[in-house]
């Protein structure tokens, strides 16, 4: 299937994400902690653990900090109760934001992000107001070049929902949130390994942001990622870094 073109705009998400690194392991805590809290402290039954701590040690994150958090967190040790709110809104153009949060005062937590929202251009909104404009699932995407019809036949064959082939030749592998780690090891088993493999909400209708309007947008998006609060944040805005 073809579909728009986005490698770009993936390589600029993921470079402004990569500025602010000195934010991740904060944000890894915490997704460890309530990971732990809500399905216990066994990596082999809790999948979402897995993914937390391999992100964790995407990161650097040392081996004893990471069992630091999960014994805290899974009630061996004293911790901090997070608890988990989503936030909706809308920002420049109409584009459609969600904003995750894990925090322990969500009077704090709303009043920033509805600050951020106000200040730089958005609306926040309702709850349901722009979910159901994106999906729950598995996403994996190999940069241009990759061998299309193995990454196909290897996806498919291991339970891949669709395997899409973007305009400038990025392949995006989707699945629904139980197979993504079965796709993701038959994958890397085959020597396919992907630039980006994540568990997210993947917008379904994108909007194409440029000129002012891409710029506004991106410090919406800043203003929201420097919240402390602020776990992850989804959008179905296409901005291509040659507009900012």
């Amino acid at each position: 299937m073809a579909g728009h073109s986005k490698w770009a705009n993936i390589q600029h998400r993921k470079g402004r994400q990569d500025e602010k690194r000195g934010k991740i392991w904060t944000r890894i805590i915490r997704e460890i902690t309530v990971a732990a809290r809500a399905g216990g402290a066994d990596l082999g039954t809790n999948p979402r653990l897995r993914l937390a701590v391999e992100r964790a040690k995407a990161a650097n994150m040392p081996a004893d900090r990471i069992k630091y958090n999960i014994d805290k967190a899974s009630g061996t040790l004293e911790g901090v109760h997070y608890e988990e709110i989503r936030y909706e809104g809308y920002g420049i153009g109409g584009a459609a934001i969600l904003v995750d949060t894990m925090t322990d005062n969500k009077v704090r937590t709303v009043a920033e992000v509805r600050h951020a929202f106000a200040k730089f251009g958005g609306n926040m909104g309702a709850e349901g107001s722009v979910a159901f404009q994106f999906k729950h699932c598995g996403q994996l995407i190999f940069a241009p070049g990759t061998n299309e019809d193995k990454v196909m036949e290897v996806a498919l064959d291991a339970g891949a929902e669709d395997v899409i082939t973007d305009d400038d030749g990025a392949i995006e592998v989707l699945t629904a949130y139980p197979a993504f780690e079965a796709v993701k090891n038959a994958l890397e088993a085959a020597g396919l390994k992907p630039e980006m493999a994540d568990v997210t909400m993947r917008a379904e209708n994108p909007i194409e942001l440029t000129g002012e309007d891409a710029i506004r947008m991106q410090k919406l998006l800043d203003a929201l990622e420097d919240l402390d609060d602020v776990q992850e944040i989804y959008h179905n805005a296409e901005i291509d870094a040659e507009d900012l």
